[in-house]
């Protein structure tokens, strides 16, 4: 058996390590969302990092893991929007120059965002792998050290640093619902908290237009998977990371889908409920607990992690309107069928 490259240990150092720059983010009950779940909820906001998402955790880590030779040269990513936003930020903080290979699918607010905070980006592409290929050859054309924006051990540590907080912020909780791309924060999460609070149950979420985790828990390894356009656009990835499959397969209980239905529809309650505006993979935790396909949690304590507000204000509108439109419709199917 392969022993793996994350421990609590590795979690507690990054902790220490990037603490003087991250925001310790609230974890709060939501009596309004446990209200229409039927479960007791608690949201934590990670959204409410500078960049507003949780992934500056994994690229501060990842940063200040690096030797000053490489720290000289700079680093360059793949990425989608958030792990490019928290390299640029924290490059910025730290002196290391930052260049981010985007799709030219990306939100464009995430990209001129990284261009504010001082990071070169470059758009290529039409989808993830194909941005990250050409960075991979950028980055040995350059000599930059290449930061994956999830199958990295140092970033996977980063994520993991969510988990030790929450495990301080409430007690007693059953279960964890964690949003799905690559795969670093529940392979991150998981390793912290099997270790500090092993009765937790680890579920991940993922939309069903890019179920790569689902396909590579059927699979044993991490399968590519056709990638449709998703409102959780942050968790459009086509395979698992090596690295995070191991991780994650061995430690978390199990996997879910969403539909982009229930997605439109966790955006509308956040909003409307608790006057939260997230980006699609921010709503996933939740569009699970609404689903029905987590029914065994009705009544248990139960966090969400929501981890992302980069979204397009467009899109988020459409959002909202997509989930109007299907409540009225169920509304009006009721009617018909009692009439």
């Amino acid at each position: 058996m392969k022993t793996s490259p994350l421990s609590l240990d590795t979690v507690r150092q990054a902790r220490q390590r990037i603490a003087d720059g991250l925001r310790v983010t609230p974890c709060a009950y939501s009596a309004s969302l446990s209200r229409i779940a039927g479960m007791s909820l608690y949201v934590k906001r990670d959204y409410e990092q500078v960049t507003g998402s949780f992934k500056e955790r994994g690229a501060r880590n990842a940063l200040l893991c690096l030797s000053p030779e490489a720290r000289s040269r700079g680093v360059i990513a793949a990425s989608a929007g958030n792990h490019a936003l928290g390299l640029a930020r924290h490059g910025g903080l730290l002196g290391v120059s930052v260049t981010v290979v985007m799709p030219r699918t990306a939100p464009h607010v995430k990209a001129e965002r990284c261009r504010a905070l001082g990071a070169t980006v470059v758009l290529h592409g039409e989808t993830f792998d194909q941005a990250s290929e050409y960075s991979r050859t950028l980055a040995a054309e350059r000599e930059l050290t290449f930061v994956h924006p999830f199958d990295d051990p140092a970033v996977i540590a980063g994520q993991g640093t969510l988990g030790l907080e929450v495990a301080e912020q409430v007690a007693n909780f059953d279960a964890i619902v964690v949003p799905v791309g690559g795969g670093g924060l529940i392979a991150g999460v998981a390793t912290a908290l099997k270790a500090v609070r092993p009765g937790v149950e680890v579920i991940g979420v993922e939309p069903a237009h890019a179920a790569c985790f689902a396909v590579a828990k059927a699979a044993g390894r991490p399968v590519r998977v056709p990638v449709s356009p998703t409102l959780a656009d942050g968790l459009a990835v086509a395979a698992a990371g090596q690295v995070t499959f191991a991780i994650a397969s061995a430690l978390a209980d199990r996997f879910v889908t969403v539909t982009e239905d229930e997605l439109a529809t966790a955006l509308w309650q956040l909003a409307e409920s608790e006057g939260s505006v997230v980006e699609g993979a921010g709503a996933a935790a939740l569009a699970a607990c609404l689903s029905g396909k987590l029914s065994h949690l009705r009544g248990k304590r139960v966090v969400l992690l929501s981890g992302g507000r980069n979204v397009d204000p467009e899109v988020h509108a459409r959002a909202l309107r997509r989930a109007r439109s299907s409540r009225e419709h169920d509304r009006e199917t009721r009617l018909a069928c009692a009439g």
